[in-house]
């Protein structure tokens, strides 16, 4: 069978299936009858299925858990729910899932089995794929996962394909079972499929309702938390209601991945005082995780706080179906990141009348909204800093390598640094074949999955993030603590907790930090020289952070090897509250600014500055920085400081409801004689390069990141000129030299 998984063609396939129809027809009365052994019917008949499509099951070519195309998760079910579909295929399919399988025995009635259907949609939508299988090889149907599930909806509503197994065999059925195959996958005859066959119209996103959720939560616990406990402020309302809907949030996740028992949650709200009692799940997740989550040392807040019982009963039962729709057990936790990106947008304000409501920041309406980097973002810079720093190296040489991000936000950079990291230490650890070797202290179980220890190790070790927002910090500790906790089991955690007397989960307190990452405590000389309370008033206001007190055993090696994220892009002089003072710091500070107050350039400059020695920055910023003259400076700094690994343009909008056009930068330290790449890449996300000179730029009027058109071969040109509406200029030595992208005001 090796030989078939990878040889495997149509036409060898159609070989390979009449065999397994002529071997189930054989045994198909067996496989009929009830409570027939559904591991053993997946190992005769539904894997050999997917064999013949191309997909290595069985683990045949001994790859780490990261790397394997197919992941199987029927040992994962409990009596009391079912947290993952039987199967996830994709060429990474731990971490990118293309489709999953749900799978059944004959006894089940596929066609007209309403719960089968809505749990195969259930999985998909909440994983955020376009489609996904339900099948007893009996039958075989094909379900669109991309919209809401009605409650009573029939099993045949979303399905998009359905035929039985004595149809395999014929031309256009076969058509439809071979997009799923390992080949059309990767020849993106799967890609053309879920364009053409799912129907996308009127679909909410994931995380649109999500949020919305959210807010609704927000806004009934801040207001009966104001009217049953009104000596509390608005910020303390802001605090305790974020930290409640957190930690049930990920006590709820931790349900579906069976780390918890499912429905404690429910539990909780069924007698006495459901708050109360969530006080005590919230003690023992602490005993058991150790998270800061559920530190009561530092809040000291919610544990007095009077709650109505209704307000939570509701909030915990629209966790649960058939109040929702969402499987949490499969749900990416980019999709929360993405959600809670929003949600950060917003504050809760109380009226006069006591009642709460969610309503914008000041800045983001200003700024017309959030905007959540997208995936493909974060991963392109976190694969040329983190990627390019770890390469080659050892699990202790990377337990040196510092990486950090100024503005964290949601975490979703610092959760892309981290699933890296994962990545690469699971690849390591399974080439030296320290899943075989049993041993207390080793990084990987048996089965070849990082143990917990190990991932808290590499948290610790490796991630640090920044962020003026305490909710923003608590939401990426959040994310970074549930990515922690993915793969684990009770036995896993138990085994943490009795044989290694550790809990299982690391406090992030001190390498995800609150604080005004650009303004330090040398704001204002006459500072130190005020009295407590007026210090005490400026510190709250402005968030001062001192960097090399805050990572003290950061600096002492230099400082941060990757700064990586998507800054703010705030033109200050746009906004009130930033008063003449601030200013005047920020631009004395930040010499590079000529004059013009994005704080996307400040952080550019404090990124800089923040690395050390071979260090590498990456950033999503606006495109202006190419070439606009009032950049001219920072432009300058750049060229002088680091080397500019990468420039990429981007062919559609990467935040796509923003007015801003963007630009990735990847700068290294320190300024070397390599090549630039020049990168287009297109709305496919293909990317086109071409290397040149850094000190082609030196060269241009006022020091422009541009490109020589002349340097361009033809297809490049007509893609850029097609899609980038670029404009051209006789500027300095270069003639025709050519804007990367046209400049907008960020």
């Amino acid at each position: 069978m090796s030989n078939i998984l990878s040889n495997m063609t149509p036409e060898s396939a159609k070989k390979e299936l009449a065999k397994l129809i002529a071997d189930y027809e054989e045994h198909r009365d067996q496989y009929f009858e009830k409570g027939y052994d559904e591991i053993k019917f997946r190992n005769n008949i539904v894997n050999r299925f997917f064999k013949i499509l191309g997909w290595d099951v069985d683990n045949i070519e001994n790859l780490p858990e990261y790397n394997r195309d197919v992941i199987i998760h029927f040992k994962l079910k409990t009596k009391k729910s079912t947290t993952k579909p039987d199967y996830a295929f994709g060429l990474l399919a731990e971490l990118k899932p293309l489709f999953f399988v749900e799978a059944k025995t004959p006894a089940t009635f596929i066609k007209d089995h309403k719960d089968s259907a809505h749990q195969i949609r259930r999985y998909g939508r909440s994983a955020w794929l376009a489609v996904s299988i339900l099948t007893n090889f009996e039958e075989f149907a094909v379900y669109d996962c991309t919209q809401p599930i009605k409650q009573n909806e029939p099993a045949g509503v979303r399905r998009i394909e359905y035929f039985t197994y004595s149809e395999y065999l014929d031309e256009k059925k076969f058509e439809v079972l071979w997009n799923f195959s390992k080949e059309a996958v990767r020849k993106g005859k799967f890609d053309k499929y879920i364009q053409t066959d799912t129907q996308k119209k009127g679909s909410v996103p994931l995380d649109k309702e999500f949020i919305e959720k959210l807010n609704e939560w927000r806004e009934y616990l801040a207001t009966s938390i104001k009217l049953n406990n009104k000596h509390l402020t608005e910020e303390d309302i802001n605090y305790a209601v974020q930290l409640i809907i957190d930690r049930i949030i990920f006590l709820r996740f931790c349900e579906d991945i069976n780390i918890e028992y499912f429905g404690n949650l429910q539990d909780a709200a069924i007698k006495g005082i459901t708050h109360q009692n969530l006080i005590e799940l919230y003690h023992k997740a602490d005993e058991k995780y150790n998270s800061g989550l559920f530190d009561f040392a530092k809040d000291t807040i919610t544990p007095k706080l009077k709650i109505d019982n209704k307000i939570l009963k509701n909030i915990i039962t629209e966790l649960y179906r058939p109040n929702t729709e969402y499987e949490y057990g499969v749900m990416p936790v980019e999709i929360l990141g993405n959600a809670y990106e929003q949600f950060l947008g917003h504050i809760i304000k109380i009226t006069p009348s006591g009642k709460a409501r969610v309503v914008p920041k000041p800045e983001v309406k200003k700024a017309g909204g959030v905007f959540y980097t997208p995936q493909y973002i974060v991963e392109y810079i976190v694969d040329n800093t983190v990627g390019k720093l770890i390469k080659g190296k050892t699990p202790e040489q990377i337990s040196k390598i510092k990486i950090v991000d100024p503005a964290c936000g949601s975490g979703s950079f610092l959760l892309g640094a981290f699933i890296c990291l994962l990545k690469y230490h699971s690849e390591y650890y399974w080439k030296k074949g320290l899943h075989k070797k049993k041993s207390k202290n080793s990084p990987l179980t048996p089965e070849g999955k990082l143990t917990v220890a190990e991932k808290k190790r590499i948290l610790l070790n490796n991630l640090y993030g920044v962020d003026i927002d305490p909710n923003a910090v608590e939401v990426t500790k959040l994310s970074l603590l549930l990515k922690t906790m993915d793969g684990e089991t009770k036995e896993s955690i138990y085994l943490q907790l009795k044989i290694f007397h550790e809990r299982a989960l690391p406090d992030l307190d001190d390498n995800i930090k609150c604080g005004n990452s650009l303004i330090g405590y040398d704001y204002n000389g006459d500072f130190l020289e005020l009295n407590k309370e007026e210090r005490k008033n400026i510190e709250k206001k402005l968030k001062f952070f001192d960097w090399k007190t805050a990572f003290s055993e950061v600096f002492k090696q230099g400082g941060f090897d990757a700064v990586i994220g998507n800054p703010p892009y705030v033109q200050m002089a746009m906004y009130e509250w930033f008063d003449d003072e601030q200013k005047m710091y920020l631009l004395n500070k930040y010499c590079s600014s000529m004059g013009r107050m994005n704080t996307f350039g400040f952080f550019i400059e404090k990124g800089i500055n923040l690395l050390i020695k071979d260090g590498k920055l990456g950033y999503i910023i606006p495109n202006t920085i190419l070439t606009q003259e009032y950049y001219q400076e920072l432009r300058s700094l750049i060229l002088k400081t680091t080397h500019i690994d990468n420039i990429v343009s981007y062919e559609k909008l990467v935040f796509v409801d923003a007015v801003v056009e963007t630009t990735t930068l990847i700068l290294s330290k320190p300024v070397s004689k390599a090549k630039t790449k020049i990168s287009f890449c297109d709305k496919d996300l293909n990317y086109t390069e071409k290397s040149i000179h850094q000190e082609t730029f030196n060269r241009t009027h006022k020091n422009q990141f541009s490109v020589s058109y002349d340097e361009l071969d033809t297809q490049v040109k007509s893609r850029i000129e097609r899609h980038c509406k670029l404009t051209f200029n006789d500027i300095g030595e270069i003639n025709q030299a050519i804007a990367l992208k046209s400049d907008r005001t960020a």
